[in-house]
């Protein structure tokens, strides 16, 4: 069984797997159940950080299925976490979908930016910017699959030309093999690796900013009863600063080239990207441009469904996916489902996700902390509410974070313990807290994980460790002045 356990995974790994199932058990009987838990959560940290030696699903999946063994929480707690995530799980399902027939589109567009902007400063602003505003309107993880079907198709662009017969290369403007191999190939990757990386950072800048940004603001809009515009006021005096301040850590670090920032466009490699486009656009059918008109009505519907919240973000994807195939003529069923492909086992990620939320929940993991934070003085509130929050969403689910905390301040708010003005502040502070240091690791953000199980970070050796270190000095910056302004602003 040893032999065939976990796959291809390092003998190491499927060891230290077995090791954990066990001590689990020790733990539970001889230790304690909270004890156990926080085990727990530090184990599936780690089959997260292994997610390139093997996809999480499966270990993780264990972890959760010895969880509700164990009985730390049971199948209907975890079914009612799923419940009140449905529209995240239907977004997975269906938006990444959508986006997936959207793809004609967005190379050509993104085609159409690299190879105009040369400067790589200039470039990286552009994505940090675009995907801060997408995300504002639009959500987190959609942005970041457009930003993972770009990265894909430009690799695959690369990887086609460096495939071909030796005899064909000079067509492509390229000599010969070894040019696309060794230091420039590493260099391909490293530049697609920072823009991805700039990009989803961005999401959390554009993400914190409005109602709709993330699932967690909409949340705490409803209980503070606050439309769109008076949420984006609420959260300016912090997210605007900090939204500055991210723009200025972009350029930093990519004039120092610094965490793995800096690396250009090689040369033969935007060769390669303007001779496929130029290719693309000279052989491009009737048939292709009908459909990027298509593709690019039904992205305006995209935004204009999404900003106008006119129904979940699940439901628009799939009205996405049905205007699209629809009037593009794409009605066989093996070409729908290959669309699904790429979210399905993040999907079935988040779910046994939820187990390990709803253990967190059922034993109460984070009530002292919360306890002590209502406990201090109340100009001292805001600020350990932000920093209690952003230590959680670093090894937690910054969306079940924030869940918990506004229910306890509104529970302290509706007993008369604090004030309608305190609660605002909280609620601020709760929602910043929640957003910004979450960029730390991709426990935080589901938009991070998406992308380290994505099919892109293998090829561009996006690693758990590498993001981490990546998104350092992003999280050190967003953190810090959104502490500050906490403290000094609001």
């Amino acid at each position: 069984m040893f032999k065939y356990f976990l796959g291809n995974s390092p003998k190491w790994f499927k060891t230290t797997m077995i090791g954990f199932l066990i001590f689990n058990i020790f733990s539970y009987f001889f230790l304690s159940p909270t004890i156990t838990s926080w085990i727990f959560i530090g184990e599936f940290i780690f089959t997260l950080a292994m997610a390139l030696k093997c996809y999480p699903l499966q270990s993780g999946g264990l972890l959760a299925i010895e969880i509700l063994a164990l009985q730390l929480t049971s199948p209907k707690s975890a079914y009612h976490e799923v419940e009140q995530n449905l529209e995240v799980v239907l977004l997975l399902v269906f938006m990444v979908a959508g986006i997936y027939f959207m793809k004609p589109l967005l190379m050509y567009i993104f085609s159409k930016v690299f190879t105009k902007i040369k400067s790589k400063v200039v470039l990286s602003l552009l994505f940090v910017f675009l995907s801060a505003v997408l995300s504002a309107f639009l959500d987190a993880l959609t942005v970041t699959a457009v930003l993972i079907s770009v990265a894909v198709g430009f690799y695959g662009v690369y990887h086609k030309i460096h495939s071909m017969p030796e005899s064909d290369f000079d067509h492509d403007g390229v000599a010969d093999r070894k040019e696309l191999s060794g230091e420039t190939l590493e260099q391909f990757r490293s530049f697609l690796r920072s823009l991805v990386m700039h990009g989803v950072v961005g999401t959390a800048l554009g993400g914190v900013c409005t109602l709709v940004g993330e699932p967690q603001n909409l949340l705490i809009g409803e209980r503070m009863g606050w439309d769109f515009i008076e949420f984006f006021l609420k959260m300016a005096p912090i997210s605007l600063p900090v939204f500055g301040a991210g723009l200025l850590t972009a350029i930093i670090l990519e004039v120092t080239r610094s965490f793995g920032f800096g690396a250009k466009l090689p040369e033969v490699a935007r060769r390669i990207i303007e001779n496929y486009t130029e290719e693309e656009d000279r052989n491009r059918s009737e048939k292709a441009k009908y459909g990027l008109i298509v593709q690019g009505v039904s992205a305006l519907l995209l935004i204009a469904g999404l900003a106008l919240h006119l129904a979940p973000v699940g439901f628009i994807g799939l009205a996405l996916i049905i205007i699209q195939t629809a009037f593009m003529g794409i009605t066989e069923e093996h070409h729908l489902g290959k669309a699904f492909e790429e979210a399905l086992p993040f999907t079935g990620l988040i779910v046994v996700f939820f187990v390990i939320v709803a253990m967190i929940h059922d034993q109460h993991l984070f009530t002292p902390i919360i306890d002590w934070a209502l406990s201090l003085d109340v100009d001292k509130q805001p600020s350990m509410f932000y920093i209690a929050n952003g230590v959680l969403s670093m090894i937690s689910d910054n969306v079940f974070v924030a869940t918990v905390y506004i229910g306890e301040v509104k529970q302290a708010f509706d007993n008369g313990a604090i004030s309608r003005e305190q609660f605002e502040k909280l609620a601020v502070a709760i929602n910043t807290g929640t957003n910004l240091p979450s960029v730390a690791t991709p426990n935080g953000q589901a938009a991070f994980l998406f992308l380290l199980t994505s099919s892109l970070a293998p090829l561009i050796g996006l690693s758990y460790l590498k993001m981490v270190k990546m998104a350092l000095p992003y999280t050190i910056v967003l953190g810090g002045i959104g502490l500050l302004g906490i403290i000094y602003i609001l």
